[in-house]
């Protein structure tokens, strides 16, 4: 059996897995620059140096991302046509986004012009925001087909090790797939203060702890069992 240290390098050789280690160094920074940035003015500097660079490394680890969407849809579009429409909503936002990231990341660090960074920056957050959206009602629906399932199971007489595994099997995918709720709300309120900035939003508190959510959430689903 993997013990801890087996199953970190498992997670870390994922292209997910060590974008949410550095998704938490990007949002444990943010929040340590808005702590300390009138006491420790230099530390500050130093955290925000951080933030930006580790913002930037997540933009290039997703060179190509772009195409997970397309091939959910091409390998599993959906079971039903409410499902499919659901699917082609969700991961067509997916793809803007990534496809347009892949811009922003190259304005960002000054390979094309930096003026189409904005621009490039509202596009893939919009393109986020309509993925997340339909990923969450697509989660949601799932989750109470699964409680249905579950119900059923529980009142049959029978009381099997088959049994006892289909509803262990649910109970696994529905924490999994709250774990995806949580991180694609947190998720959306960062894209949401990009596109609509607003008080709430984008408060440095707000951030930072929308964007650890969404990363430990993100440690969790992957991590290997």
């Amino acid at each position: 059996m993997n013990d801890t240290v087996d199953k970190l390098v498992i997670f870390l050789a994922k292209r997910d897995g060590i974008d949410k280690l550095v998704k938490t160094f990007q949002y444990v920074s943010k929040l340590v620059n808005w702590h300390i940035e009138t006491t420790y003015p230099d530390i500050a500097t130093r955290a925000k140096q951080w933030e930006v660079a580790s913002g930037l490394s997540r933009k290039a680890f997703r060179t190509g991302r772009s195409l997970t969407g397309f091939n959910a849809l091409r390998r599993s579009p959906g079971t039903s046509p409410g499902f499919r429409l659901l699917a082609v909503l969700a991961n067509s936002g997916e793809m803007v986004y990534f496809f347009f990231d892949h811009f922003l990341w190259l304005a960002r660090i000054g390979v094309i012009d930096a003026k189409y960074a904005k621009r490039m920056s509202f596009i893939s957050a919009f393109g986020e925001s309509v993925g997340y959206v339909f990923f969450v009602i697509s989660d949601f629906i799932l989750i109470t087909r699964g409680l249905k399932a579950e119900r059923k199971l529980l009142t049959e007489e029978k009381d099997s090790e088959e049994t006892e595994g289909e509803i262990k099997k649910i109970r696994m995918d529905r924490i999994m797939r709250l774990m995806g709720v949580a991180a694609n709300i947190a998720d959306l309120i960062i894209a949401l203060a990009e596109i609509e900035p607003n008080p709430f939003c984008n408060h440095t508190v707000i951030l930072g702890i929308s964007g650890l959510v969404s990363a430990w959430a993100g440690w969790y689903r992957n991590w290997p069992s």
